[in-house]
């Protein structure tokens, strides 16, 4: 296995399903590490949130990301809908904020510009190019593609083996 030199844990932020995607930058290129989803399972909202931030935190704790990368918020028709997503990319960040890890933002459209090259790009189209960079077997699921999709656009961004 390749030397690592920075693993990079990003975040796909939903209050449903939180999407988390872990990928090592190293001499040899990005390799796939974990991805997966949180899901909570709370009666409540605030209870959904509490898990989030202890699903995050836990992740966080058990793979020591040197750098967190999140989805910015986008603004979305329904504001009900747009505020519950804030709060669950704000308690995802807050784990890793306590976890004393650097934490980027991007949008959307930037990440999908950096994975497939058209920031119009399907969730299919992001599947299937996260699939193909990090060389996976099979498409990972929706939300845990976003967050290793996220996760290679702060590689990308920030420049190879920093």
């Amino acid at each position: 296995m390749p030397d690592r030199r920075r693993r990079v844990f990003g975040i796909d932020p939903g209050s449903r399903a939180t999407g988390f995607g872990i990928v090592d930058d190293t001499d040899r290129g990005l390799v796939y590490v974990a991805s997966g989803c949180v899901r909570p399972r709370g009666a409540t909202f605030i209870e959904r949130l509490g898990e989030i931030w202890h699903g995050v935190s836990e992740l966080i704790q058990e793979y020591r990301p040197d750098e967190v990368a999140v989805e910015e918020v986008f603004l979305a028709n329904n504001p009900a809908s747009a505020l519950k997503l804030g709060q669950a990319r704000g308690v995802a960040v807050a784990a890793a904020v306590a976890a004393h890890a650097p934490v980027a933002e991007y949008a959307a459209r930037r990440v999908k510009l950096a994975v497939v090259g058209s920031g119009r790009a399907s969730k299919e189209q992001v599947q299937h190019m996260v699939r193909v960079l990090l060389r996976l077997p099979g498409a990972p699921a929706a939300d845990a593609a976003d967050a290793l999709a996220i996760a290679i656009c702060h590689v990308n961004s920030t420049g190879r083996g920093a």
